[in-house]
């Protein structure tokens, strides 16, 4: 009798075992939803308060263990997302499409996949700051924005540091003073303006 109930608790185990074991190869984490911006949220690149400016805002979201970082603009999203620690990190990112909501104050239910957005950088339309990228979920919303606005139309995988740092289109190095501190040297002028 022990060694029938033996061998049944090992087929049990064995069982139990290549359940576990199998498991779907294609199962992925649930993406996040994204968020809604609230009064007092603070832009995490600047520390700004986000809907005191105008323009496209961000969100990146841990796949993880879903942590919020919200941004004031789109300009500060990329900053983040750009830096060498960030690249390769598993976030969901959101962005506002402009061709769904106000310039002045972007609604939160025109949320879209940040990398699956047109972008148009060098625009003269400012958002916190400054210039900003302004992001739409068709690559033809861009374009008519781009026409009245003026500047460039990127995709996400197409926009790089130099974007963000110049308000060029083309990335150039004449323009702006910088993204922040973050991408400043220390002691470098921009590092020590006033006007973030």
């Amino acid at each position: 009798m022990n060694r029938i109930k033996l061998n049944w608790l090992l087929a049990a185990l064995a069982a139990f075992t290549l359940t576990a074991c199998s498991g779907n190869e294609e199962q992925t984490t649930a993406r996040p939803d994204p968020v809604h911006f609230e009064n007092g949220d603070e832009c995490h690149v600047c520390g700004m308060i986000i809907e005191a400016f105008p323009g496209p805002k961000g969100q990146a979201i841990t796949e993880k263990d879903h942590q919020v970082r919200k941004f004031c603009s789109t300009r500060d999203m990329f900053a983040w997302m750009l830096q060498p620690e960030n690249v390769d990190r598993e976030h969901t990112l959101y962005v506002h499409d402009m061709a769904q909501t106000e310039w002045q104050s972007p609604d939160d239910t025109a949320m879209i996949d940040a990398r699956d957005a047109f972008y148009v950088v060098g625009s003269e339309r400012t958002g916190a700051m400054g210039p900003t990228l302004a992001s739409f979920a068709t690559e033809s919303a861009a374009q008519e924005f781009m026409k009245e606005y003026g500047g460039k139309v990127l995709k996400y995988s197409e926009i790089t540091l130099d974007h963000l740092n110049t308000g060029d289109p083309m990335g150039g190095m004449s323009g702006m003073s910088g993204v922040h501190e973050m991408n400043e040297p220390e002691g470098s002028q921009a590092a020590h303006s006033t006007d973030h």
